[in-house]
């Protein structure tokens, strides 16, 4: 059993502090809390772990971000990628292989994870889905901490 977490990159980026910084890598570029308790998770849990980008999709940690760009899930007007290209991507990326997928962060990122993974196989995994942001970042929180009443 091999089981893949799919972080959210989430709204925070490096050029909001640094708007000169130029190209980073996703593990850079994106320096929200809650992207980064997300890693934590899936570094601590995950046999494999991939950010998605509502602009770019399914991402390597090591995937060069050119620039900042405001594109979200929730907000089909700012055009986020669509869900047949995630789909392309779950393919091309060999990301179907897994068989157990988490899927983090809010509704609009679990809604993307979950339809990219639709018919694969996968046992797909939403550990704290229905919690508010706060709640959900504290759950996360005390997983990666050991509290195993946090992954019930």
């Amino acid at each position: 059993m091999s089981m893949l977490v799919v972080v959210p990159c989430g709204k925070s980026k490096i050029w909001d502090k640094h708007p000169d910084h130029g190209p980073a890598p996703a593990i850079v570029a994106y320096t929200g809390t809650m992207c980064c308790l997300n890693r934590q998770y899936a570094e601590t849990f995950g046999d494999a772990w991939i950010m998605l980008s509502p602009k770019y999709g399914f991402i390597a940690p090591d995937f060069v971000v050119p620039a900042t760009y405001d594109i979200s899930f929730r907000l089909p007007a700012t055009n986020p990628i669509a869900v047949e290209d995630l789909r392309w991507q779950v393919r091309d990326l060999g990301l179907d292989a897994y068989s157990d997928v988490t899927a983090l962060g809010g509704s609009g990122y679990r809604g993307a994870i979950m339809a990219a993974f639709a018919g694969t196989g996968a046992r797909l995994h939403a550990p704290f889905a229905g919690l508010p942001i706060g709640k959900m970042m504290q759950a996360t929180k005390a997983a990666v901490e050991g509290d195993p009443a946090s992954r019930e």
